[in-house]
């Protein structure tokens, strides 16, 4: 049996009440099937257990969004990138969606969609943040990949593995219709970014992590030091003062415990591990906002059912859910 938590939001005015933005976009990567994902997180129970275990009021317009009137009707690669028209144009429509949730100081769930939909919802919380606090967000990125290509360095030309350059002002583009409407201003600054988790990284990424000196923690960290200790340096690099927004893919997870994702990676988190990580940063009451991604029901047919326990898992322990 589950209650409410006890910990104190330090930076919601509006603690107990959850703006939810369900997101069932996948033109940032050339699988089909993450955009059901927010679906089968719902059909799961997951927003009951939120509202009637964990004790949210949900703010939630009960629509999955596609966002198909904003596809184009050609889409052309753009340096390097595929789909930039479509993902620019819904990450943009995202951030003011997330936005319009996070300007009443409530805390924000995302359910995704691939990673590049990250580019939105940062995009959108830091925004209500610097309003209505005046003070920047930290952002923790649980992933096996690092996302922070830019599209020069980008091998795939898939958009979900470059929102964290686009948001760190490392990729930039004036064209407003290609991610311009980000602006001038950084949605996140190098310094307030933390990965964890990280086994699967880009020839290019790395040098973007090492020049930047970028805190990252990858698995070899986490087998060295354990889970625990990881989170105590991690969240000692953001500080205890700064509001955080959580981006967690599901594929930092191993396949063991959530295969149906696109692009599985074997040597990853314990399902345990990414509770753990989700727990601690529950206990900061310092979280302000979540991304949960990459679920993709259709692939791995036997293990989707665990792969979506999985996401409703690390979702509950985000906002509260505790073991006693």
């Amino acid at each position: 049996m589950t209650s409410p938590s006890t910990i104190s939001p330090k930076f919601l005015s509006a603690g107990n009440e959850l703006g939810v933005v369900a997101v069932g976009f996948s033109g940032g990567q050339c699988k089909p099937g993450v955009d059901a994902a927010p679906t089968a997180l719902i059909s799961a129970g997951l927003l009951t257990q939120l509202s009637e275990d964990l004790g949210y009021t949900l703010h939630h317009d009960d629509t999955v969004h596609n966002y198909s009137s904003l596809m184009p009707s050609s889409d052309p690669d753009y340096r390097n990138m595929k789909n930039p028209l479509a993902v620019s144009a819904v990450t943009k429509q995202l951030s003011g969606q997330v936005y319009d949730h996070a300007k009443h100081g409530r805390l924000v769930l995302t359910l995704g969609g691939d990673h590049s939909i990250a580019i939105g919802t940062i995009a959108g919380t830091s925004r209500a943040i610097k309003e209505r606090l005046g003070r920047e967000m930290a952002v923790i990125w649980v992933d096996a990949h690092a996302d922070i290509n830019t599209p020069e360095t980008s091998e795939s030309g898939n958009i979900h593995g470059m929102p964290v350059a686009f948001l760190t002002g490392l990729a930039k583009e004036e064209k407003a219709d290609v991610f311009g409407w980000l602006g001038e201003e950084k949605a996140l600054s190098l310094k307030k970014l933390v990965y964890i988790g990280l086994r699967d990284i880009d020839k290019g990424e790395k040098k973007i992590l090492r020049d930047h000196g970028i805190k990252a923690f990858s698995m070899h960290d986490i087998d060295k030091h354990g889970i625990g200790r990881v989170m105590e340096m991690a969240l000692g690099h953001i500080g205890h003062d700064t509001p955080i927004h959580l981006s967690f893919d599901v594929d930092a997870l191993d396949p063991q415990w959530a295969p149906s994702t696109g692009t599985p990676v074997r040597g990853g988190l314990t399902l345990r591990e990414g509770d753990y990580i989700a727990e601690c940063v529950h206990e900061t009451g310092s979280l302000v906002a979540m991304d949960l991604v990459e679920v993709n029901p259709s692939l791995e047919a036997v293990g989707a059912a665990d792969t979506i326990r999985a996401g409703c898992s690390l979702v509950r322990c985000a906002l509260g859910d505790t073991l006693l």
